[in-house]
């Protein structure tokens, strides 16, 4: 019998990894089984990180039917996706009072809301907001079907504000007047396409590094990114097969036609050396805002530590960008306690 190399033991154990680790979200189960104990055990660490300061509560809701239906004659065809979703009250609330709304969806193509987040979550809570955060359809941690019912920038959009309709009908803490919406890199596309589509329903939204043309975006990643994309149970064609499917899922070739008084107050934020998001692709939703005459801020930074993460990290230049942010949302959702970063708006840049 003959004994395999150490370079052939690697070279099969490198398949495997690629075949059941890699790509197990595609097609095998092993992925799906990691994600699920590393989604189980972030929910029990963000109890602990979060928990002094917050009520944390994971509902289960539903929003509008998958559009991968591979057999539309199978029992249950065709029934909303159902989808889980985090809220967030302070304890110090009370029910003599009403609260501002956070609506807070997640980043990433395939990812999750977890103990990523609870550093802003604790700002948030600082100031005395609400806040749910969607796991919408494409989430990880759910398992293989909801994985697949990804749908990036088409009904997935519906999943969050279905969370913002919730949030008003059940808790009785949340001021329907005073309901904001905020997001970074694809929670910041959940954002725009939001506010586009159901302007009636906030009153301030903040877009951070957004992804905004997925058109743009097809043509600058690489072919394992794209493949995101075309699986079966997704768009299931390239954007040069079916660009107009691609059109139809980016902010930067879907903004409104601006009307005083329909569409809340937005505030985007980006950096020139964002590694994810190319900056080009918010020039071009800033264009587009502009052509249709848009009431709006915007802030490119110059290059900053971190890119894509710039206002994501522990450092006070981070933290200053981020009490821009709140002071923004606060103008419209007034808060009832002041921005605990107040201090380190206007921090230098560290790279000047």
């Amino acid at each position: 019998m003959k004994m395999l190399s150490d370079e052939e033991i690697e070279k099969i154990a490198k398949k495997v990894y690629e075949k059941l680790l890699m790509k197990g979200s595609e097609y095998g189960p092993l992925m799906h089984q990691l994600t699920l104990i590393n989604k189980t055990a972030d929910d029990a660490l963000m109890y602990h990180t979060v928990g002094d300061c917050a009520i944390i509560d994971k509902i289960r809701i539903y929003g509008p039917p998958s559009r991968y239906q591979p057999n539309p004659n199978a029992q249950g065809a065709g029934n909303c996706v159902i989808f889980y979703a985090y809220i967030f009250v302070p304890k110090i609330a009370t029910h003599e009072e009403k609260y501002p709304l956070i609506v807070f969806p997640h980043g990433g193509v395939h990812s999750n809301f977890g103990t990523f987040y609870t550093f802003l979550i604790r700002e948030l809570i600082a100031q005395g907001y609400l806040i749910i955060a969607p796991e919408y359809r494409g989430s990880t941690g759910y398992g293989k079907q909801l994985y697949e019912q990804i749908d990036y920038g088409g009904l997935e959009n519906q999943d969050t504000v279905a969370c913002r309709d919730w949030m008003v009908e059940n808790n009785d803490l949340v001021d329907p007047a005073r309901i904001g919406i905020m997001g970074w890199s694809h929670g910041g596309l959940h954002t725009l396409m939001n506010i586009f589509e159901y302007p009636e329903k906030y009153q301030v939204a903040q877009a951070s590094v957004p992804v905004a043309d997925l058109i743009a975006r097809m043509g600058y990643k690489t072919q394992n990114y794209r493949d995101l994309y075309e699986a079966e149970y997704h768009i299931g064609e390239s954007a040069y097969d079916n660009v107009a499917e691609y059109k139809r899922r980016s902010p930067a070739w879907n903004v409104p036609e601006y009307v005083s008084g329909k569409y809340p107050p937005l505030l985007i934020h980006s950096t020139v050396n964002d590694q994810d998001v190319n900056v080009f692709e918010v020039e071009h939703l800033i264009k587009s805002l502009k052509e249709k005459k848009w009431n709006f801020e915007y802030k490119i930074y110059p290059k900053s530590p971190g890119g894509h993460f710039f206002s994501r990290l522990d450092t006070k230049f981070s933290k200053g960008v981020r009490g821009e942010i709140y002071d923004f949302l606060a103008k419209q959702l007034n808060p009832p306690y002041g921005n605990p970063l107040e201090e380190f708006i206007d921090t230098p840049n560290p790279l000047g």
